[in-house]
């Protein structure tokens, strides 16, 4: 399964954006997906997770009440609406997929990943 993650941009902050995540090769319908986030000369950390149905979700505590994922497996699409953004969210944002649920927040547990999108918020 290749994943290509995209819509980053630029953000004022308290800002908007919704970033995608497009698998082909197969489909993402039996994998958990989610979202991490690298900042310049940071580690890789953990944003959010939904499992393979959608019916479960989990987020960092810097995401929950403002980032939420999504997905659409008719279409094989993932998604982070982020919202009241701020400028400690600036990073690129990579989407993932991975077989096992109870390790959703630990970059180990993914198989797959797709390339950054970037995402800048500036004050």
């Amino acid at each position: 399964v290749q994943l290509q993650a995209f819509g980053g941009g630029s953000a004022q902050a308290g800002g908007s954006l919704r970033l995608s995540c497009a698998a082909s090769g197969g489909t993402i319908s039996s994998y958990n997906m989610g979202w991490f986030r690298q900042a310049p000369g940071k580690e890789r950390d953990f944003v959010a997770a939904i499992n393979y149905s959608g019916g479960n979700a989990r987020y960092s505590a810097s995401a929950g009440g403002r980032f939420t994922i999504s997905r659409d497996n008719a279409k094989n699409m993932v998604y982070l609406q982020m919202t009241s953004l701020k400028p400690e969210d600036t990073a690129a944002y990579y989407c993932a997929g991975s077989p096992f649920w109870s390790g959703s927040s630990d970059s180990r547990s993914y198989r797959y990943w797709g390339q950054g999108t970037l995402v800048t918020v500036s004050s």
